[in-house]
């Protein structure tokens, strides 16, 4: 009998030994078990931080580019206004050229009025006495206004082609001042209300042409100022305004160039 207990003792404790190990491998199972849901947790924590970085990064990215095609929109409607300027300026000098063309025939054709109903040749040959001619007195003192007058009014107008809306608009108010009476007022209005809409003062430049139509509705002018004035109506959103006022210019002045330019565009709308 005593000879088995040093077997049985033995054998109690390689049982015991195999306990103990079967505990500590089911021990280490579990501790790394919870160790990779661990790892698990931290790999989706930054996960979700890389996508959040990059979805801030997208977000930035847009908001950019939003921000850059707003900038050449904003740039290409201040060339629009320019370019706008520019053509009312050289319709203004054709205008002009062609006023001066119709003054120049006018006056060329009286000279020729003059020639051939003066004195003719007598049937001797001779030519009958003429009457002394006195010389020609000096230029009155209007004359001298007029030149100062026309002279301030193309200083303003140089400004305006330059692009110096800020000193042109100055020049015309200054211009308006001093020649109140001048037939070149009407256009110095305009031009300041054109100045006005090239610095994108819609509501000034609107309020300006509206003002000139009011002091000078004969003005070969209106027509063209109520164009502009649709113009700036449809630079503020204010589309059925513009169409309105477009529809004025056809039915008032239907012959005018500035009808021609009002049906075209209410034909694009």
């Amino acid at each position: 009998m005593l000879r088995f207990r040093p077997a049985l003792a033995a054998l109690a404790l390689a049982g015991l030994c195999f306990a103990l190990s079967a505990r500590a491998a089911l021990f280490d199972d579990d501790e790394a078990r919870k160790r990779i849901e661990a790892t698990n947790q931290r790999v989706t924590q930054v996960q979700k931080q890389l996508d959040d970085r990059i979805a801030a990064l997208e977000t930035q990215l847009k908001s950019q580019g939003l921000v850059e095609l707003f900038s050449q929109v904003e740039q290409l409607k201040s060339d629009v206004s320019k370019l706008r300027g520019q053509i009312e300026v050289l319709i203004y000098e054709q205008e002009q050229q062609q006023k001066r063309q119709r003054d120049l025939y006018v006056d060329l054709d009286s000279r020729m009025r003059k020639l051939e109903g003066g004195p003719s040749t007598a049937a001797g040959g001779e030519a009958p006495p003429v009457a002394p001619v006195a010389a020609p007195p000096p230029p009155p003192a209007p004359l001298a206004a007029a030149s100062s007058e026309q002279k301030a009014y193309d200083v303003a107008l140089d400004q305006f082609k330059a692009g110096s809306y800020g000193p042109a608009i100055a020049s015309f108010n200054a211009f308006v001042k001093t020649y109140p009476k001048s037939a070149l007022v009407p256009s110095a209005r305009y031009w300041i209300g054109n100045a006005q809409y090239a610095q994108r003062d819609f509501r000034g430049a609107i309020a300006t042409q509206r003002q000139m139509i009011a002091a000078h509705p004969d003005s070969l002018k209106v027509p063209d100022a109520m164009l502009s004035i649709a113009t700036a109506q449809l630079d503020l959103g204010d589309a059925t305004g513009a169409r309105r006022t477009l529809e004025d210019v056809v039915a008032k002045f239907p012959k005018s160039d500035a009808a021609v330019k009002a049906k075209q565009r209410l034909a694009t709308k």
